[in-house]
């Protein structure tokens, strides 16, 4: 999780300081009009993938390790080996590489303890070499102060929201200053521009009063993060519309989906997106919904058929309602189908 807006904000670091990167990202930026751009200057960007090992094939001077969590288990099926292919993707980096993580993650830490490379660590805990402190809103930024072994290097302003951004954000701040030597102020001027990936609490529109958002977060943390920042951001109403993916993601995370929706004040979740899975006995659509009503009493309003929500939710939905579209399957879709309903609502 983060790895897309990370990658996105070091190219845009390098981009705005006329480095002349190559960016590889697994998203599109406004300031690539895409997703990628080959460029003539000494340093490449690329978003690495974990999901199917395919990361270790890549030979970095310098990596990123956001967070490891039981993800991808499709691929990976133990934990263990997920940290062991961990492990062998940190040893890529030369001698003289460099590893920038996040120090306030256990199973980091872990992998840490077990490789030998250089490694500079950051968070919000103390413990870390680079802290992010002082974080708070002004107006709609986001502000926070870049601590290092105590020192302030700077202050930060960002437009995406949430803690997980300013994480995103300190980690590219990291690899701009100590890895590309990009002068302080440049960093911080690129950062306060940066206005996020398609599908990373990407704005649809504004009809009604009602704001429409679509996120890519499919997996309980991101998830949990996402509406979280999004209820910090002004008083909004806030209705999660979930399309759960994966047999195999819902069956392993269940639990861990339970409390992964208590920042929303409406949740409206439809049928499991297969993603060309087979079923699982005893998981389907209703699985979800019933573990959180279990652990969290939050009610969760079940529309089976996908094509159906855009109709249930024109309903319902009132002026300063902010409308989340959040998985990884095709829900994308019907975020923009919702403000067309509404668009007509008004004619």
């Amino acid at each position: 999780h983060g790895k897309t807006c990370t990658t996105s904000m070091i190219g845009q670091i390098l981009v705005e300081g006329q480095m002349e990167p190559t960016v590889i990202i697994g998203g599109e930026v406004d300031y690539l009009k895409g997703s990628s751009c080959l460029g003539k200057g000494e340093y490449s960007v690329v978003e690495a993938d974990e999901s199917d090992g395919s990361f270790l094939k890549l030979r970095p001077k310098t990596i990123v390790i956001t967070n490891i969590e039981d993800d991808h288990m499709d691929h990976y099926k133990t934990m263990e080996n997920l940290l062991n292919a961990f492990c062998q993707f940190v040893e890529t980096l030369p001698v003289d590489g460099k590893a920038v993580v996040c120090g306030d993650n256990d199973n980091i830490r872990y992998v840490m303890s077990k490789v030998e490379r250089q490694f500079i660590t950051y968070g919000l805990e103390e413990s870390n070499d680079y802290v992010a402190k002082n974080i708070h809103y002004e107006d709609s930024s986001l502000v926070y102060d870049v601590v290092r072994k105590g020192e302030t290097l700077s202050r930060v302003s960002l437009r995406v929201p949430g803690n997980h951004n300013v994480l995103n954000s300190l980690a590219s701040f990291i690899v701009a200053h100590e890895c590309c030597h990009v002068p302080v102020p440049s960093i911080v001027k690129a950062l306060g521009k940066f206005i996020g990936a398609k599908r990373r609490f990407e704005t649809k529109g504004h009809v009604a009063g009602v704001w429409v958002v679509d996120d890519y977060a499919h997996h309980p943390t991101e998830i949990k993060a996402t509406l979280k920042a999004a209820k910090e951001l002004e008083k909004h109403r806030v209705i999660c519309v979930f399309q759960p993916h994966r047999y195999s993601r819902t069956s392993l995370l269940k639990d861990e989906f339970a409390t992964a929706f208590t920042s929303a004040d409406e949740i409206y979740m439809t049928d499991i997106y297969s993603s060309g899975e087979d079923p699982i006995s005893g998981i389907d659509g209703h699985t979800i919904p019933n573990i959180i009503s279990e652990v969290t009493h939050q009610h969760v309003n079940y529309v089976e058929d996908v094509n159906d929500l855009p109709a249930v939710l024109a309903k319902v939905v009132r002026p300063n309602d902010l409308v989340i579209t959040m998985g990884a399957g095709s829900i994308n879709q019907y975020g923009p189908k919702l403000l067309a309903l509404l668009e007509e609502g008004l004619q």
